[in-house]
């Protein structure tokens, strides 16, 4: 498990980033995100196309979306802590061929149903991977660990940059459904480098009389850590984070067409400029939080985002919300690789995966309800309001980091 990493880590003599053992399996496990990240993001760009040709409304596409992240919430508490006493590798082979099934599936959706039920077999196997490979990078380092997990997380707003590509090529060549298929074939080759790079074993889970006790028994110690009010603050502002998040990563190419009079192919620029804004900034953000706190970037991260919004929000002309489009996501963006290293240094090394998992359980589920809301409130209301709404959420979420920051 984590100890053979660390074994393996500590016989190289160093943390590296881009070679060596730790670096293969930093670059296999940030190459299996990015494809994820594709392959959930994908949607976005093509959602109009999409709900024409499923004849959905706004709401059901939301409902889609929170299926997906509602599932992928649900998986990783449990996906971290079997991870801590089972292997990394077992939880990452099982999550990515349970991806390549569900977006299988998605290639040939032909009804709403069909795609409801792809969306959560992607989300059921999303939910097995990253809570996995972000204990993994942490076993593999330490005092680089910032960095890792910037270029882990900028790894993930590559892939929402080639989704936007993927899309614009994909429906000007072929019908929605062929995006899903790279896709797929990428995560298969993934799986292979995992199996073949990683030295863990693959440890199959036994079941015995005592394992519902262990769990609840598991449940139980988690849960009075995370009693305190710090770290339930800490999971407010999250999880309202999250909400934000999700919200525009699923709705902004929409927004920016029904709310700003964006054409299509401008719509999806501007969502490619979250991602590689966010691919830029998340190495430096992980970098300077080394450097100086950590909850002080995160909350600079979040006070920038809800300027930015304000901006997304009241300005009117093309440049206006382009630029605001791009700080935005760099405050959006800057803001989990200083705030994930954070929690892993409080968490406990022996239980590091399922208090990590259990955390995003709760942000990552909460916020899959921001679809839901944007969809509900943009089919009644326009837009421009959903989008408002968002703003409060980022104004309340920046205000409680900010206060973390100052007792750090």
């Amino acid at each position: 498990m984590g100890e053979e990493l660390v074994d393996s880590k500590q016989s190289t003599g160093k943390e590296r980033l881009v070679t060596g053992y730790s670096g293969k399996l930093l670059l296999a496990v940030s190459l299996g995100w990015a494809m994820i990240q594709t392959g959930r993001l994908v949607l976005s760009p093509m959602l109009p196309t999409v709900m024409e040709s499923l004849r959905i409304t706004e709401f059901q596409a939301g409902l889609a979306f929170t299926l997906l992240w509602g599932l992928y919430a649900l998986g990783q508490y449990p996906s971290g802590r079997l991870s801590d006493h089972l292997s990394r590798k077992t939880l990452l082979a099982t999550g990515l061929s349970l991806l390549i099934v569900g977006f299988g599936v998605l290639a040939s959706a032909p009804t709403y149903a069909m795609f409801l039920l792809g969306a959560a077999v992607v989300g059921t196997g999303a939910g097995l991977y990253p809570t996995p490979a972000r204990a993994l990078v942490s076993d593999l380092f330490v005092s680089r660990r910032g960095q890792a997990f910037g270029l882990h997380g900028a790894s993930g707003d590559a892939g929402g940059a080639l989704a936007a590509g993927l899309a614009i090529v994909v429906l000007a060549v072929a019908t929605w459904r062929f995006a899903f298929l790279p896709v797929a074939i990428a995560l298969l080759v993934v799986l292979a480098l995992l199996h073949q790079w990683n030295r863990e074993a693959y440890t199959p889970p036994r079941i015995d009389a005592d394992a519902g006790r262990a769990v609840v028994g598991d449940v139980q110690k988690t849960g009075r850590r995370f009693a305190n009010r710090r770290t339930a603050a800490l999971l407010v502002a999250y999880s309202l984070y999250a909400f934000v998040w999700q919200s525009v990563t699923g709705f902004l190419p929409t927004f920016l067409q029904e709310a700003k009079n964006f054409s299509p192919e401008l719509a999806g620029g501007g969502f490619a400029v979250l991602f590689v804004v966010g691919a830029l900034v998340k190495p430096l953000s992980g970098s300077l939080g080394d450097r100086i706190s950590r909850p002080v970037v995160a909350a600079g991260s979040l006070v920038v985002a809800t300027l930015a919004l304000a901006g997304v929000i009241l300005t009117t002309s093309t440049l206006a919300v382009t630029a605001s489009v791009v700080v935005f996501s760099a405050g959006l963006m800057a803001y989990p690789p200083a705030m994930q290293a954070h929690l892993m240094d409080v968490f406990p090394d022996g239980s590091m995966g399922g208090d990590l998992g259990a955390t995003r359980t709760i942000y990552i589920g909460l916020g899959s309800l921001g679809t839901t809301y944007v969809g509900f409130v943009a089919g009644q209301a326009g837009y421009t309001i959903a989008f408002a709404g968002l703003l409060v959420c980022l104004l309340v979420s920046a205000s409680i980091v900010l206060g973390l920051a100052r007792i750090h």
